[in-house]
């Protein structure tokens, strides 16, 4: 008996040693395992999403990056529309909901005609959260080449969303009637007219919305006899509809010659004449002249285009003249929107050819300007 017993002790020994052996050795083998699998089954996951995205977001090839940091713009866990509300002109200043000096900062489109593509969701989603900006500026050329006659309701759609995707995203938003090589804003006074006064009518409830209705008249006109009374007349048909949105007014010279509307400036109080400068172009002469507009004559000023090179949009990158701008308009309180959304092959553009439009852009897609802009509008507070 009691060597059946000892047998049996022997043996009871000998299993639990190896039940301990073997749990220890297969339950953490199994472990890991479990977790690998988990990771395998997660990365696989991400990779699946990352391929629908990346269809989507055709016509390129390029992968997306993954979410980009939050920036700034939605720190308090507002969007810009909902903290700073309806904006108006107060003197010199465009101030928000609150009477607070407000700067609107953003980028411009370059023309929807060739470049709408980048007028989407996705792309003014990552403008807003990781670029830091509270506004877009949709830009439409309006001369004989531009398509404009002939295309209008394809222009007008791309508007449309355009404003409703900055609605959406609590943005702000500047429609661009983008006179150039048209120089003289009456040549297209009457369709400036039709298309103002149809938006004016849509977007009357929403204080999203800006208007800018002669983006940079040119060549042989001038302020008093030929700006100012276009300016008259549309604004005119704007407040028939639409009593409170801020309105810009171009001026002359390609919207340098501030200090002739500060001279004669129109009877609207809630207008503000655009500035427009070329960093590598435009230096002190031009900076002189808005400090005397603003201080001396209190004139309200928007620079609803600027870009970081020569006048021509190409060559002659001065991002050291950029900040000369960019920090003076901060001590001013003064908005500014970049030229240009856009993978144009020129200095002013902000994206490599082949980027894609739909947003989450890598820093690898930035060009140099695009890089300075992007790393300059998170900085702000």
């Amino acid at each position: 008996m009691k060597k059946y017993i000892s047998i049996l002790c022997i043996g009871l020994v000998i299993g639990i040693v190896g039940g301990i052996f073997l749990y220890t050795k297969f339950s953490h083998f199994n472990f890991k395992g479990i977790t690998i699998e988990k990771k395998s089954a997660s990365a696989s996951k991400a990779s699946s999403n990352n391929t629908v995205n990346s269809s989507a977001a055709k016509p390129t090839d390029r992968t997306t990056s993954a979410s980009p940091t939050p920036s700034p713009a939605l720190s308090t866990g507002q969007t810009p529309v909902q903290q700073h509300g309806q904006l108006k002109v107060s003197g010199n200043k465009i101030v928000d909901k609150n009477g607070t000096p407000f700067q609107l900062r953003g980028m411009s489109t370059h023309g929807i005609q060739w470049y709408g593509d980048f007028v989407n969701k996705s792309s003014f989603t990552t403008l807003r959260d990781d670029w830091n900006v509270n506004c877009i500026r949709i830009s439409m050329y309006t001369d004989d080449n531009s398509d404009y006659q002939t295309k209008k309701d394809d222009l007008k759609k791309i508007v449309n969303d355009g404003i409703q995707n900055c609605i959406d995203l609590g943005l702000y938003v500047i429609v661009d009637w983008h006179i150039l090589s048209d120089g003289n804003p009456n040549a297209h006074r009457d369709e400036a007219i039709i298309f103002f006064r149809e938006l004016a009518k849509q977007y009357k409830n929403n204080p999203n919305v800006l208007y800018e209705i002669c983006n940079e008249p040119n060549g042989s006109v001038s302020w008093n006899n030929d700006i100012k009374p276009y300016c008259e007349q549309v604004i005119r048909e704007i407040r028939t509809e639409d009593k409170n949105a801020i309105v810009i007014a171009g001026t002359p010279n390609w919207s340098q010659q501030i200090d002739d509307a500060a001279n004669n400036r129109l009877s609207d109080s809630n207008v503000v004449y655009a500035l427009h400068f070329y960093a590598n172009t435009q230096k002190d002469a031009l900076r002189n002249t808005l400090s005397t507009c603003i201080k001396d004559k209190n004139l309200p000023v928007l620079v609803s285009e600027f870009g970081t090179c020569d006048a021509s949009g190409n060559g002659g990158l001065n991002l050291d003249e950029t900040k000369i701008w960019l920090k003076l308009l901060d001590t001013d309180k003064i908005g500014y929107i970049n030229w240009s959304l856009s993978t144009k092959a020129e200095t002013a553009s902000c994206f490599k050819a082949g980027t894609s439009p739909q947003g989450n852009w890598k820093a690898s897609d930035l060009t140099d300007s695009g890089k300075f802009i992007r790393d300059w509008f998170r900085a702000e507070k």
